[in-house]
């Protein structure tokens, strides 16, 4: 039997700050709904329902499904070239800020497997190239900071094999890799998170960088 759920009244005037938390509810509830059911199947309807607010409501916050996809990936690259940043102006050997680069970046991927399956595994194809612009270049941005201690390395002397490009994105994607395949294939009997991470480090870092 299927029982009708009503939905709560609607105030006049929302109290402060709650534009803002249901902002936050509305990109948390859409992070499911696209992973669960693609972007296609995905509509406004859906995630409105989700979050309990009418798809009127819903658009007062988000124009269309476009804008919600974008504004995940947007939040989540920011906070990625946030930590970027602060750590490439950390008065540390290079070596050292590219480790801890990779470590924020798999740390935030175990911390937030909806976002990351979703920014960084999946496919924006139905979305216009010009509405990806605004995401891309803050991608192109947090990658170049990473980028920046590598070429520090290379400058040095210090890598084994290959050129600065192709080292930042061998370790990047042997990072993308282990937590990408960790999130999506979660019923493998994987190694514990920390493990991984450490072990997936010390072989790219000491594999790719001789010591001094």
């Amino acid at each position: 039997m299927t029982v009708a759920l009503k939905k709560p009244p609607r105030s006049a005037r929302k109290p402060k700050g709650d534009g803002h938390m249901r902002r936050g509810e509305i990109l948390a509830a859409a992070e499911k709904i696209f992973i669960a059911e693609g972007y296609a199947g995905a509509t406004i309807r859906k995630i409105a329902d989700a979050v309990g607010v009418s798809s009127t409501a819903l658009y007062m916050h988000f124009r269309d499904k476009d804008q919600i996809l974008l504004e995940i990936g947007k939040e989540a690259i920011e906070q990625l070239l946030s930590i970027n940043v602060a750590l490439s102006q950390e008065p540390i050997d290079a070596v050292e800020k590219v480790r801890r680069m990779l470590d924020a970046y798999m740390r935030f991927a175990f911390e937030n497997p909806n976002t990351y399956q979703l920014v960084f595994c999946g496919s924006n194809e139905a979305i216009s190239v010009e509405k990806q612009q605004a995401v891309s270049d803050l991608g192109d941005r947090c990658f170049d900071e990473f980028s920046g201690p590598i070429r520090e390395i290379a400058a040095a002397g210090r890598l084994k094999t290959g050129t600065a490009e192709s080292a930042a994105q061998v370790l990047w994607a042997a990072c993308h890799g282990i937590v990408s395949l960790v999130i999506t294939k979660p019923s493998r009997n994987w190694a514990p998170a920390e493990e991984l991470m450490q072990v997936t480090l010390d072989g790219v870092m000491h594999g790719l960088i001789a010591d001094r």
